[in-house]
């Protein structure tokens, strides 16, 4: 494991792949910063500021707060009462995301964005004949920094997705960690889990009490104890205790459909508290679904328990949903079915689905706001 060893890494037992994730560093925001030099060393959210407003994204100065991605704004602003509000800026990040991408694609055609901001590589056979992923990420932070003005990002380099998403967060913002064959199970090992996707608050919280920590800690637990107590969430929890990742990076992944989920710091029970979580999920959904131009005939609702089983209520119409107005109801008509509940829930998520003459859109599943 390295910050900035530039070993070379073209030594790949057969079957490994060479990959990178690159993730730019609180992109909305630092893009704010970038065209607004008063905000430069401010703490800024991007999104809305009134009472149901969510916030987008965070400066690294508001993050020393508290302050978070899909936190509702009247949170935000009272752990930080100097955080500046400005409204998302979807053609201004649009326009740098293809700058980004246009670099992406002079060393390799595959690339799988997963938003505006972030994107795996798979560099095995380069197009400028480099050899080392570690080289081409550092060729390609230089050039993002170069032609963007000043935008940083980071990296992770390893063998397969997994790690090198998980290594693209140990040097932020604006760092480097390269996961070379062999080093994976060690690195996994010494991770609190907490660092995995799709591990929450919660989640951390109940594996503590199973006296799960870490990485370490997962792997010693077999696959039968892990279904026994995560369901079918035990198999990913296996090979990821393991640094095992078979997924390939798929270069325009077709898009089937748009959501979002929260997994929340408490579980939450009551109905008014349901119903104003759900809110802030539909506004952030039903920006990025207008930004798309989607057209979608399904709405679902899923629900995951504080015991970690998951269920889904869904209603399909015979046509697109005409507008929010109808996304929002159909929403609240799915909850308002399944209240009471029987115990509390830990994550909430929505999906419109069934699409049709969509456009490309980028969501970001990266545990502070996991889309679907």
């Amino acid at each position: 494991m390295s910050a900035d060893d530039d070993q070379d890494d073209d030594e790949l037992a057969p079957g490994l792949r060479k990959i990178i994730h690159v993730d730019m560093d609180a992109f909305y925001a630092s893009c704010e910063q970038r065209d607004d030099p008063s905000l430069r060393g401010q703490p800024v959210a991007v999104g809305g500021s009134a009472a149901r407003g969510v916030v987008a994204a965070a400066s690294y100065e508001a993050r020393r707060f508290g302050v978070r991605s899909a936190m509702p704004s009247v949170t935000a602003a009272r752990l930080c009462p100097n955080l500046i509000f400005r409204k998302a800026r979807f053609d201004v990040y649009r326009a740098v995301s293809q700058q980004i991408r246009t670099i992406f694609h002079d060393y390799t055609p595959h690339v799988e964005p997963l938003s505006l901001d972030e994107a795996y590589l798979d560099v095995t056979d380069d197009l400028k004949g480099i050899g080392s992923a570690t080289r081409i990420a550092e060729l390609i932070r230089a050039r993002i920094r170069e032609e963007t003005g000043g935008l940083t990002a980071s990296a992770g380099v390893s063998y397969n997705k997994f790690l090198a998403k998980l290594a693209s967060d140990q040097n932020k913002p604006d760092g480097i960690c390269v996961i070379r064959p062999g080093e994976g199970v060690n690195f996994v090992a010494g991770l609190p889990v907490r660092r995995f996707h799709g591990v929450g608050p919660r989640g951390a919280e109940k594996m503590s009490k199973l006296g799960i920590e870490t990485g370490a800690d997962l792997a010693a637990k077999d696959i039968a104890f892990l279904r026994a107590n995560f369901g079918s969430f035990a198999d990913y929890l296996y090979r990821a205790a393991r640094g095992i990742d078979l997924r390939r990076v798929k270069a325009n992944r077709p898009r089937k459909s748009l959501g979002a989920e929260r997994t929340f710091d408490r579980d939450l029970s009551s109905g008014p508290m349901l119903r104003e979580a759900l809110d802030n999920i539909i506004e952030i959904i039903w920006e990025r679904i207008e930004r798309a131009e989607a057209k979608g005939r399904t709405v679902t609702l899923k629900l995951k328990h504080s015991d970690f089983t998951t269920h889904t209520r869904a209603k399909s119409l015979s046509r697109p949903v005409a507008d929010r107005r109808e996304f929002t109801q159909i929403g609240h008509a799915l909850l308002d079915e399944v209240l009471p509940l029987p115990q509390p829930i830990r994550l909430m998520g929505l999906t419109l689905s069934a699409m049709d003459g969509e456009k490309e859109v980028e969501e970001r599943p990266d545990g502070q706001l996991s889309l679907l």
